[in-house]
This record gives C-alpha cells, structure tokens and sequence, in this order.
C-alpha cells in the first residue's frame, strides 16, 4: 500500500503515518496502530510504502508534523496548528472522523492512497 501526502505548505520537520485495521485507537493512538512511521520530508507529494497488509480495510492518519515532536500540536481551544489528514479524505467539521469514515479496501501491494492535509492553524 503506497500513500500519497498532498499539501504540504513546506518541508519543514517531518511526515508521520499511522495505518489502522479498526476503530479501536483511530485516529490518534499511534501505540494501537497496526504500522506507525515518521520520514523526513523530502519531496512534495511526500510518498510511503506499507508491506504486508491482508486484504481488508484500513483507515491512514497522517500529521505534518512541522516541530517534530511526533504529535499533532493544538491551541488552547484543541484546534490543530499543523497539518493533518485521513484516508478517503473526510470532510472535518467538529471532531476527527470515524474510522468507518476514513476506511479504505485495501486489496494488495499495488493499493494508492491519496491524503490531502488541512491546515486549520499555522502550519
């Protein structure tokens, strides 16, 4: 499974993806993620490859994560002030989405995903 970051405001700090197989953890307990990786980014899209998946369906959460610091930073009233982004591309109103939201098929190695991130604050 290869996916695709789009929207990348800079190359600041680094990329980090979580892949989950269910609800449970979804969208911000990377401990409970099935893979969890951060990469430095290199390109814009930013590109990652995952192996060894069965068919099924998986929900992806990535961050930008500008600072490093491996976590989706937030203001003072919980609004993310770095880049964020889920499978399937949900729109985001009041709360992260679910992962039946966020879920994709995953049907083999050949499977693209596409993530567009959204900047609420800063970035």
């Amino acid at each position: 499974m290869t996916v695709e970051v789009d929207g990348l405001k800079n190359q600041k700090g680094q990329v980090c993806f979580a892949v989950f197989s269910g609800s449970k953890g979804f969208p911000d307990n990377g401990k409970q993620a099935l893979q969890s990786q951060c990469i430095k980014i290199t390109q814009t899209p930013q590109f990652v490859t995952f192996s060894n998946f069965k068919a099924g369906n998986y929900a992806v959460a990535v961050i930008h994560d500008a600072n490093g610091d491996g976590i989706l930073n937030r203001n003072a009233f919980g609004i993310p002030t770095e880049g964020f982004g889920f499978s399937n591309n949900p729109r985001i109103r009041t709360g992260p989405p679910s992962f039946g939201d966020s879920a994709v098929l995953v049907a083999g190695s050949s499977t693209n995903i596409q993530i567009q991130l959204q900047y609420f604050l800063g970035g």
